[in-house]
């Protein structure tokens, strides 16, 4: 596989033997191994412990400094892979910050619901904490340029940017059948969170399919056969598996504004159009506005975490169906853009948000100038 460069990776180097552990979190198959490997290469000595592995688990289920002495040896950097199988695995690392500080400790997991729950409070103060998502346009365009990168817009509005499907050109379709089959719901059911999985599918397919528009709960739980309750729950389990993130309306001003509406978006298009079972050219579709859409929310929600901007993020509408695709609130501004596949197609800044949010700045992003969006 080619090795294409994490934007992470410089800045977690920065970060080593400063007596904190290192947290890595994100879906499965989006590199953190890659990263890892890549972070080792500092060390002449690395440890690395699975939490896949029984063994391991027991070892570090509950144990005490000087166990954890015995168990590492001479090594001074210490990895734990699939870090939220381990009991407590919180505990355990506060005792390496706390009474072996020499080690440095980088911990990854594939989904932030055990590990978030478990590790928050004991390592408050104690972590330096990361995500790492499928790869970006910006490292994309780090690795071949930006020219190359640009030709590739069709294929990853279809095929996404899961490492092993951009490595593995003419597999794509295999590849994404499979990761949509076999991982995107593992750490759900390995960690006992659902109990109709079958549910779950009929939701990310109804979520898919909606992809831009506003998802009413209610209306969604009338199409799955659930309860408003059980279709927040799942959604909500989406998100900390690191399928699909929530955009929620931004109301202020107008009395018309939509207040507690919602969108929701897939952090990968070859994820999401895997699961409706669509993966045809882009010439081919009548969903390019909503795969359009979807790409520049996750690639700009990528480069915002990597970057560590404070920014708010929202979609803005009326009940008059006067619209704003995206929002974005830094530093006390906000900044409106509108989404459009065709760079000759009008967009019209509706005259309602312009006098309601007069100090705003508002973008048009087309195929022919999103670059700036998704690399600034």
């Amino acid at each position: 596989m080619n090795l294409i460069g994490r934007s992470i990776t410089q800045e977690i180097e920065g970060l080593m033997y400063r007596g904190k552990a290192i947290l890595i979190m994100g879906p499965r198959q989006v590199g953190k191994s890659t990263l890892l490997t890549q972070l080792l290469k500092r060390s002449e000595k690395p440890l690395i412990l699975n939490g896949d592995e029984a063994d391991v688990r027991e070892m570090l289920r509950q144990t005490t400094s000087a166990r954890l002495r015995k168990i590492i040896g001479n090594h001074k950097l210490i990895i734990i892979d699939e870090a939220q199988r381990i009991e407590n695995i919180g505990v355990t690392i506060k005792l390496f910050t706390d009474q072996i500080k020499e080690v440095q400790v980088i911990a990854t997991g594939s989904s932030a619901l055990e590990l978030n729950s478990s590790i928050q409070e004991p390592l408050t103060g104690r972590k330096f904490e990361f995500t790492l998502f499928p790869l970006s346009f910006a490292e994309m365009v780090n690795y071949h340029g930006l020219i190359e990168e640009k030709r590739q817009l069709s294929h990853r509005l279809v095929f996404g940017y899961y490492p092993e499907v951009v490595n593995s050109t003419g597999l794509e379709k295999k590849l994404l059948k499979l990761l949509a089959d076999s991982y995107l719901y593992k750490d759900l059911l390995a960690l006992g969170q659902l109990k109709k999985p079958t549910l779950l599918e009929k939701i990310v397919r109804a979520l898919a399919l909606q992809v831009g528009s506003e998802v009413s709960y209610h209306e969604l739980s009338q199409t799955v056969g659930a309860d408003n309750q059980t279709v927040e729950r799942y959604i909500d389990l989406l998100q900390k598996a690191y399928v699909v993130f929530v955009i929620p309306a931004y109301s202020r001003n107008v009395r018309n504004e939509i207040k507690k509406g919602k969108k929701i978006f897939f952090y990968d298009n070859g994820i999401r159009n895997a699961v409706i079972g669509d993966l045809s050219n882009i010439e081919k579709r009548s969903d390019t506005g909503m795969l359009w859409e979807n790409y520049l929310m996750s690639e700009r929600l990528k480069l915002s975490t990597y970057q560590d901007m404070d920014v708010n993020r929202f979609f803005w509408r009326t009940r008059q169906q006067q619209e704003i695709d995206y929002l974005e609130e830094r530093e006390g501004k906000l900044h409106a853009y509108e989404f459009k596949w065709n760079p000759k197609a009008k967009a019209k800044i509706s005259r309602t948000f312009l006098n309601a949010y007069p100090e705003s700045e508002t973008f048009l992003v087309h195929r022919e100038n999103y670059e700036d969006f998704l690399v600034r």
